[in-house]
């Protein structure tokens, strides 16, 4: 285990090495920051992009089925997108891997060859708000007390844009299996509002909606609520930069 972990850190340092030159297309450029969309049929496919990390996913909502997964870290150099994964349900091999693929902005399209061909993603919102960036969980409520949890190599993230979320349980590690559940979200006068339109686990939780009430102070994000199951919910997520 500590040799998986000593070798899966000096590959993310090798990433950010590699990535952080004095070039000014090293820089992220802000307009990729944001949620961008393809459909095809109905299928769609889903990109977020906030805070150096991203998500991509394939579910057809219609027929609530999920299809597959995978994000990370993201770095731009140049003219090309830096991706190294820590999470894809298509293959545990692909973990820890980085790739580099071309793309092109203009007029809120997004040219990319991220699916396999190059195809052109129609941009959804800008990533602002809030709530826009990348939250970890750091602590939940058990029977009225706010347990605080220790940091290790398994992680549940919270990605989110300006209109959508895409929450993950992940260990870039030992590369387990893991849960994944996205869609849209809403959040004003303390209200937090998600619709699913995908979730790995259980597909009869697609097109469901949970409320929740929401704060942020000093990086740190609380709701409270009822879960999935239907039982009570009161988490604080941290955000981090990647």
């Amino acid at each position: 285990m500590h040799k998986k972990r000593v070798a899966f850190t000096a590959f993310i340092l090798s990433l950010i090495c590699a990535t952080a030159s004095t070039e000014p297309g090293a820089n992220v450029n802000p307009r990729i920051v944001s949620t961008w969309h393809l459909q095809q049929g109905t299928v769609s496919q889903v990109l977020l992009f906030c805070d150096g990390y991203f998500s991509y996913t394939v579910f057809d909502k219609s027929n609530k089925k999920f299809i597959s997964t995978y994000g990370g870290i993201f770095k731009i150099t140049g003219k090309e997108l830096r991706l190294l994964t820590e999470f894809d349900t298509r293959s545990k091999e692909n973990v820890g891997m980085g790739k580099n693929y071309s793309y092109t902005l203009a007029d809120k399209k997004l040219q990319t060859d991220i699916s396999g061909t190059n195809q052109q993603w129609v941009q959804a919102d800008d990533a602002t708000g809030k709530l826009a960036g990348v939250w970890r969980i750091t602590g939940r409520t058990t029977e009225g007390k706010i347990n605080t949890m220790q940091l290790g190599d398994r992680k549940t993230l919270k990605l989110l844009t300006g209109t959508s979320f895409q929450s993950m349980a992940i260990n870039a590690v030992t590369k387990n299996k893991f849960g994944t559940g996205g869609g849209t979200y809403t959040f004003a006068d303390g209200k937090y509002t998600e619709q699913i339109e995908f979730f790995s686990r259980d597909s009869r939780r697609v097109e469901t909606t949970l409320n929740f009430d929401g704060n942020v102070k000093d990086s740190v994000w609380n709701h409270s609520g009822k879960s999935l199951k239907g039982g009570p919910l009161n988490e604080l997520w941290t955000k981090e930069r990647y």
